[in-house]
């Protein structure tokens, strides 16, 4: 049986790969947790990739269909609900046609879920922005980026990077103007890496398993931060109960950066053989900035190169106490994990 004691946290795009790693993490410290699904067919899914990550009881999981793009069910998902971790975005890996097709969603979608929060006497939510947020669109930063920092949507940057800042920006807005008590933190992640628990996982991981795959004959210079995906479920919670976190945002980083040919060199030193075709060389960045005008997938790449990406985590050590792993743990993890995903093993 539920235990009626404990907090009910809803948990937003629980088919994502950092929302998984939540609700697991939410269910080991006896959490009850209602998970948002877009459709509700992908609940054994889900249940699968919990079950993966070590989780032995479910009773205290259930799942309610809600969408970004539409205000239905929103204030069922969140009745009852004592804390809410908005996950739930458009993802980078799809092709748009017009930016607002990813800024919209992103945007309306937190203004749905904080609205719903307020109504519904949530305490606190929990918003998943990201690094996009925070350190893209500066010509000439130097120095690691911090909580203080916010990305510039009025530089060329990638319409997801983009999504993230206007939906973030929007969330401290509604908070300050309409939220009525209700209160806010926010996590933003570097390029998240760790274990995979099934099919859905991050744009970092797929950079990886491209490498794994023999994909990526060479990789362009690129230098940002990792993080594991552990780690950013563990500082979602840390967000959500710490009373000094309200109002705070928080860069979940192992502040190590590392280029993507370094990624490289991690896989192919610690898996052997599963990484024998792992890239070993840079391409020129003019190269990149050519292929990009013909390859959509390529264009938010070609606007990090040369970027000094690198961020500082001493705000979640100190006011959370966070110990996150290292990268090259992280990496390993994602590698790993990947390898039972190339030569399907994973269900």
């Amino acid at each position: 049986m539920e235990d009626p004691n404990k907090s009910l946290v809803l948990v937003t795009g629980g088919s994502g790969f950092i929302a998984v790693h939540i609700i697991l993490k939410l269910l080991e410290e006896k959490y009850r947790v209602r998970a948002t699904l877009r459709t509700m067919s992908r609940q054994d899914e889900v249940k699968a990739m919990i079950i993966s990550g070590g989780a032995t009881n479910l009773e205290n999981l259930s799942f309610v269909q809600a969408d970004l793009t539409s205000d239905n069910n929103w204030d069922s998902a969140v009745e009852g609900a004592d804390y809410v971790i908005h996950v739930a975005s458009p993802t980078p890996n799809k092709i748009y046609k017009d930016e607002n097709e990813m800024i919209g969603p992103a945007r309306d979608g937190v203004l749905r879920v904080l609205r719903a929060a307020r109504n519904a006497g949530v305490k606190r939510v929990v918003l998943t922005s990201a690094f996009g947020a925070i350190g893209v669109g500066h010509k000439h930063h130097t120095g690691p980026y911090t909580e203080e920092d916010w990305s510039n949507i009025d530089a060329k940057i990638h319409p997801y990077q983009k999504s993230k800042t206007i939906a973030e920006l929007a969330a401290w807005e509604f908070i300050k103007m309409e939220g009525d008590g209700l209160e806010l933190a926010t996590v933003n992640p570097v390029g998240v890496m760790g274990p995979i628990l099934g099919n859905d996982y991050s744009h970092s991981n797929d950079i990886v398993r491209q490498m794994l795959e023999g994909k990526l004959k060479s990789v362009p210079k690129i230098y940002s931060d990792y993080v594991d995906v552990r780690d950013v479920a563990e500082l979602h919670i840390l967000a959500m109960v710490h009373p000094e976190a309200s109002g705070e945002r928080f860069i979940a980083s192992s502040a190590e950066n590392l280029s993507t040919l370094e990624v490289a060199n991690i896989l192919r030193e610690n898996l052997g053989h599963d990484a024998l075709k792992a890239p070993k060389r840079e391409v020129p960045n003019y190269i990149v900035r050519v292929m990009a005008i013909f390859n959509p997938k390529l264009r938010m790449i070609a606007t990090l190169l040369g970027k000094d990406m690198s961020t500082s985590n001493q705000k979640a050590r100190r006011i959370l106490g966070w110990t996150p792993r290292s990268a090259e743990e992280a990496i390993i993890a994602t590698g790993k994990s990947m390898m039972k995903v190339i030569k399907g093993q994973m269900k």
